[in-house]
């Protein structure tokens, strides 16, 4: 059995597989999921699992080079990201418009859903390298 947080193996193989500059986006339940990537569905239930939890999990693994999310999930004026991006730092976080969003995700490895219910709450993450 691993040691390390992520226990899921479909995930844990789509990371383990990544290279520099590959594409991982973890969402919230209602994030289309175009055709092209793989689906990692991970939804239960209305907030289970929580994507806070998912991507914690997520960032045990991956080295993380960016980060973007949508401008619409920024408290107004939208030139701040939310609290819920915290774990992500020292990474630059990117944010734009949540249409372009979208758009990119057609280039994402995997797109990982979880139970989250709160609008916005998605993150594209570029995999950097770790040395």
């Amino acid at each position: 059995m691993k040691r390390t947080a992520l226990l899921h193996a479909e995930l844990s193989r789509v990371i383990a597989g990544m290279g520099h500059g590959d594409l991982l986006v973890i969402g919230d339940a209602g994030l289309p999921i175009p055709p092209g990537p793989q689906r990692i569905d991970l939804a239960v239930t209305p907030g289970v699992p929580r994507f806070a939890d998912v991507l914690a999990a997520v960032l045990s693994e991956l080295q993380v080079e960016r980060a973007v999310i949508a401008l619409e999930a920024c408290a107004a004026g939208g030139s701040q990201p939310p609290e819920w991006c915290a774990p992500l730092q020292p990474v630059d976080i990117e944010m734009l418009p949540h249409a372009r969003f979208k758009q990119l995700c057609a280039d994402a490895k995997a797109m990982v859903r979880t139970g989250e219910c709160t609008p916005y709450m998605n993150v594209l993450l570029y995999a950097g390298v770790a040395f």
